[in-house]
């Protein structure tokens, strides 16, 4: 007997059930028509509006619950919030760039070593760059050295902290309830305590542990430094926000010297007990671009605690640069959920669509939106040579099978997909004709390129283009090549799975 002929039955036998089953299916009506009205007058992914529609048709009144609690995008007007914030912190540094004021310097010295790169294919890719981020211009004077794990990033970072003289400011996504969160921690309070300015930015998720063990609580208090926790939810206000996740990584120390990649403080980065540390890649810069990193740690600090921006843009944190640093043209490409342009999926589109012979990409976490997936195989469709290095094993793993959901469709175009053998690979980095690089934060993944603020670095320098090209090959080294064949092949029950969790992406 059918699931219906037993409702039938029991509201045969039982003829006052009818009025409450009539009131039920009612709301089920209502709740389901509800659903459905917001998901056609709210601009979504089709694949996304059409499964919420699903799941508020297949369970009743629980399947609207959930929707109501996860699906109505609230992203937009929290990021309201945060771009209103930054645009008033843009308007006070403007003020301050006047003439007559202590940061005209600033403005002259963006002005005096604003560069375009030489070759055309560059130049109209960073011309494209101008119009996706404006406010940050391409720099040149610069120097960047790259770091690989933690084992070469953490000491230099520490000495830098530790030569401090004026102030520090530093952001990380994980601050880790470890030796390395501790030992950090520790040089902080340290020149804190010498009377160094300190600031210390974390994002409350990806710290959760450090904030639940009282690791945060126990160096709150010291004179001159400040710790604050980035959240945009608030559980008082029933906001339980999971998305508008900070997910950069800045170290600006006495506005001369900074350090950002995908390194966070944790010590899953170091060497330890024989184990290797899992495989990233940090960047220590000097040069003007240096006051950009700092002038992006400001914003953040700004709309998190609201200080006077007098406090913040002020000259000691924006020092004259004595002398070039280096020969490398760099910009900030920041992206974040607050801006009408989706800063880091247009740029990463772009510097693609721009290759013409080869394109390699390091990253841990591959999900990116349909219209990355379309530019790498466009590339490799016209000739390119377009490599995709990504993680044999994913710390992640749905996000591990939902990336590999879409090998197919790349491999058929002619992308080469590498999977690199452990330790676990946290990189990120995008190289373009042995010209551009692109690295930072960001993972080429729906959510660092639509819902994160991330911070990443556009670098123009054929001599840092080389070094990073070791690095990737390093890796590539380390990898295996998918065999398209191969994998038409695997088993039936892989492909279940993973193609399950790539539909779920656009909810998730």
């Amino acid at each position: 007997m059918t699931a219906s002929f037993t409702v039938l039955a029991v509201l045969e036998s039982d003829p006052f059930r009818w009025p409450w089953f009539t009131i039920g299916w009612l709301i089920h009506l209502i709740a389901f028509a509800l659903v459905t009205i917001h998901c056609l007058t709210n601009r979504r992914e089709s694949t996304s509006a059409i499964l919420w529609i699903f799941v508020a048709w297949s369970f009743p009144l629980i399947g609207p619950l959930i929707f109501l609690m996860f699906g109505i995008n609230r992203v937009p007007a929290k990021a309201w919030r945060k771009r209103q914030s930054d645009q008033q912190f843009m308007n006070e540094r403007r003020a301050r760039e006047d003439e007559t004021m202590p940061l005209a310097y600033w403005r002259s010295v963006r002005d005096a070593v604003a560069a375009e790169p030489e070759a055309d294919p560059f130049r109209a890719l960073n011309k494209l760059f101008n119009a996706i981020v404006p406010e940050f211009p391409l720099l040149g004077q610069n120097r960047v050295d790259p770091l690989v794990t933690g084992d070469e990033a953490y000491p230099r970072m520490l000495d830098a902290i530790r030569a401090a003289e004026h102030h520090i400011h530093l952001q990380t996504f994980i601050l880790g309830n470890d030796d390395t969160g501790r030992r950090f921690l520790d040089a902080l309070a340290e020149k804190a305590r010498a009377g160094v300015s300190v600031r210390l930015l974390y994002d409350r998720l990806g710290s959760t542990h450090a904030i639940l063990s009282g690791l945060v609580r126990r160096y709150a208090g010291i004179p001159n430094m400040q710790l604050v926790g980035w959240t945009q939810a608030n559980p008082i206000k029933r906001q339980f926000q999971i998305n508008l996740r900070n997910h950069r990584k800045v170290l600006v120390v006495d506005g001369r010297r900074a350090f950002t990649g995908g390194i966070n403080l944790s010590q899953n980065n170091v060497s330890r007990d024989a184990r290797p540390p899992d495989r990233d890649y940090h960047f220590e810069v000097f040069g003007p671009i240096v006051q950009e990193l700092q002038y992006s740690f400001l914003g953040d600090w700004y709309f998190m605690t609201d200080d006077a921006p007098e406090a913040l843009l002020c000259e000691e944190h924006f020092p004259p640069a004595t002398a070039s640093a280096g020969k490398a043209l760099v910009r900030l490409l920041n992206g974040s959920p607050v801006s009408e342009v989706e800063e880091l999926n247009d740029a990463y589109f772009a510097a693609i669509a721009a290759a013409q012979r080869q394109v390699i990409a390091v990253t841990p976490y591959f999900v990116p939106p349909p219209e990355v997936i379309c530019a790498f195989r466009s590339a490799a469709l016209r000739g390119v040579d377009v490599r995709v290095v990504v993680p044999a094993r994913n710390n992640h793993l749905y996000a591990g099978l939902a990336g590999r959901a879409l090998y197919g469709d790349l491999l058929k175009a002619g992308v080469r997909v590498f999977e690199r053998a452990p330790p676990f690979m946290h990189a990120k980095a995008m190289l373009v004709d042995d010209g551009l690089a692109i690295v930072g934060s960001a993972n080429l993944d729906v959510r660092s390129l639509k819902l994160n603020y991330e911070t990443n670095l556009a670098i123009f320098d054929p001599d840092f283009a080389n070094r990073l090209k070791e690095i990737l090959l390093e890796d590539l080294a380390f990898s295996k090549e998918l065999d398209p064949a191969a994998w038409e092949r695997r088993p039936a029950m892989r492909k279940l799975v993973e193609n399950f969790c790539s539909l779920l992406t656009p909810v998730l």
